[in-house]
Formats: structure tokens, sequence, C-alpha cells
């Protein structure tokens, strides 16, 4: 199913409804975007995370309908905290050793062919551990969304530790 329907019809929502709430999207485009027949513009893409409280929206919309973000940015599915912190410690610790690994592939600023398969899959690791962190971030910003997380608090702290 469509995630701009799937959110939509999770709240509870007409497609009138969910117009009056966007406030600039008409329910003409509305159902173009859901039945996949317009794409929807980034604005758009944006106020409908906001508004239904769904930070998701934004990264689904940027792995699989903008151009550049389908090259860049890897989908992240939204689990529960305790599933994505135990998928980023797990990715952390299977980089236990690999430090040393990337120090020594690194030294002379070249590749060798040699270094080339511990290189890869240095890379892969790293890409493991950088989705983890996307999902913890994409949970906290659900999180901050929905009321869960006091946002001012948060950001009060954030900017304390910038």
């Amino acid at each position: 199913m469509n995630i701009y329907i799937e959110v939509r019809n999770n709240l509870g929502l007409s497609r009138e409804k969910a117009s009056e709430l966007l406030e600039t999207i008409s329910p003409e485009k509305l159902e173009r975007i859901e039945n996949e027949k317009q794409l929807p513009n980034p604005d758009d893409v944006m106020i409908m995370a906001d508004k239904y409280s769904e930070p998701n929206i934004r990264n689904f919309y940027c792995a699989n309908q903008c151009p550049m973000g389908q090259h860049y940015v890897p989908r992240i599915m939204f689990n529960d905290l305790e599933k994505t912190v135990l998928k980023l410690l797990a990715s952390l610790n299977s980089m236990h050793g690999k430090q040393e690994k990337l120090i020594e592939i690194a030294e002379d600023g070249k590749i060798s062919d040699e270094e080339l398969v511990d290189f890869i899959n240095i890379q892969k690791t790293l890409e493991r551990v950088s989705l983890a962190v996307d999902a913890l971030e994409l949970w906290t910003d659900k999180m901050i969304s929905s009321g869960k997380i006091n946002m001012d608090r948060y950001n009060e702290l954030i900017n304390a530790h910038k």
C-alpha cells in the first residue's frame, strides 16, 4: 500500500479531512499522490510529515521518489526503541577490531588490490552502523512529533552539547 494512503488511513482521515489538515494540498492532488499519478513535491512531503506527525514520510520520499535521494538515501524502517538500540549495538560491535585495519589501509592514502577486500568489508560494516544511527534518529523524530519526547527540552539539551 502507498505510504501516503497508509498514514492517512491510520489517522482515520478521509481525503477531504486530510486536505483540511494539510491546508495547501487539495483533495484532488492528494488523490493523485496517493494513487501514484503524481509525485508529491518536497514541500508537500514536509507538510504531510509535519501535519500527520509521521517523519518517516520524509525518508520514504527521499529514498524512493526523489531522483537524487534514490541514489544516496537509504530507506530506514521504523522500529521500537529496543530493536533500534539492539541493531545499533550489534553494528557497533561488528566494527570491533576493524578500526586498526582501516588505519593500516588508510595510512598511505591508497587502497591496494590486497587491501580492497578488507576495505569493502569495513565499508559495508560502516553502512550498517550508519543505518542504525539513522533509525535511532527516525525513532527520536517520531517520538518528538508524537509528543512522547519533550521537544523543547530535547532541543535545549542538544544545543547544550554543541
